[in-house]
């Protein structure tokens, strides 16, 4: 099985300038986080936007949504900012054919002690099982589109009540 890989950026790829005491996205780190897991399946990585999920508008999402869309591909993992990740895969979950997994890091993957590996491995595991929809892989739970928020307050994915 082959699966796309596309980065937009979120805080799994950010990296800290320490003059400026801020965060800003960087290189996309899946390429790093692949080679050092030893996987054995073909993917590919598109690094499609370098955004903070906050700033991702409407526009964004659309030329996300048409890249799939258009590709002639049917595994996707979208790495993204956690802040509007529930947006984006209910954005994209009116897409036939195609299994969309959506995953990202609440901490940045440079870190020592960052959740970004175990959330692309367990994306990885998701998108080879689920069936065509669009999905959210985090903190060791699988969401369909359309139930789950983020809860800024506790820093973690639940389902909606």
């Amino acid at each position: 099985m082959h699966i796309r890989f596309i980065s937009t950026g979120g805080t799994i790829d950010k990296i800290y300038f320490d003059e400026l005491s801020q965060f800003e996205v960087g290189e996309s780190q899946l390429e790093h986080i692949l080679r050092e897991g030893l996987v054995e399946f073909e993917y590919d990585i598109v690094p499609l936007m370098k955004k903070d999920s906050l700033q991702l508008k409407e526009a964004d999402r659309r030329i996300l949504r048409d890249y799939i869309e258009g590709d002639d591909g049917s595994h996707y993992i979208v790495t993204h900012g956690t802040d509007t990740m529930p947006e984006t895969a209910e954005y994209l979950s009116k897409l036939e054919g195609k299994t969309i997994v959506l995953t990202g890091a609440l901490t940045p993957a440079r870190f020592r002690t960052t959740d970004a590996m175990f959330n692309i491995g367990m994306a990885v595991a998701a998108v080879q099982t689920l069936e065509p929809g669009s999905y959210i892989a985090m903190s060791g739970q699988v969401f369909k589109a359309g139930t789950v928020r983020k809860n800024r307050k506790e820093n973690r994915f639940e389902p909606l009540s």
